[in-house]
């Protein structure tokens, strides 16, 4: 069976840091796979709230939907581990983009897992349908990068 391969993203839209927390673990002792993918889910929303949109939006603004995620386990993180999530926006298109999700841990720089979720806008206070994205979000997109 071919296994799954991410590119590394260069550079990062937005970073934030989050512990991995006792209720994060499995049975091996280790940060779970449906913990990490709850994680990215955080950082997602912490980089939304950073570009003034949210998940669900409002009647004027949509919302987003995941359509897929992929995750690449590299390393295993342990209880207490500070992890560094870096997230970069990728084919940003008339409704939706990739998200490129980098996690490392802060201590020593280990690269523990390699994620992409694939983002729709999605209509959820009108027409509960796929939506365009909103040239806010693309103009608070732009705003970050062009400070970097």
């Amino acid at each position: 069976m071919p296994r799954l391969k991410l590119l590394r993203p260069q550079g990062a839209d937005f970073s934030t840091q989050l512990e991995v927390r006792v209720t994060d673990l499995n049975y091996g002792n280790h940060l779970a796979n449906q913990a990490l993918l709850g994680m990215l889910h955080e950082a997602r929303v912490r980089f939304l709230h950073h570009l003034k949109h949210n998940e669900i939006g409002n009647a004027e603004t949509p919302g987003i939907i995941l359509a897929d995620a992929e995750i690449q386990f590299r390393n295993e993180a342990f209880l207490g581990d500070q992890l560094s999530i870096s997230m970069f926006v990728s084919d940003l298109n008339r409704i939706g983009f990739d998200l490129y999700y980098r996690v490392d841990r802060s201590s020593d720089h280990a690269e523990i897992a390699l994620a992409k979720t694939s983002i729709v806008f999605f209509d959820y206070h009108n027409t509960h349908k796929r939506a365009d994205t909103p040239v806010s979000f693309e103009q608070a997109l732009a705003a970050i990068r062009d400070t970097q």
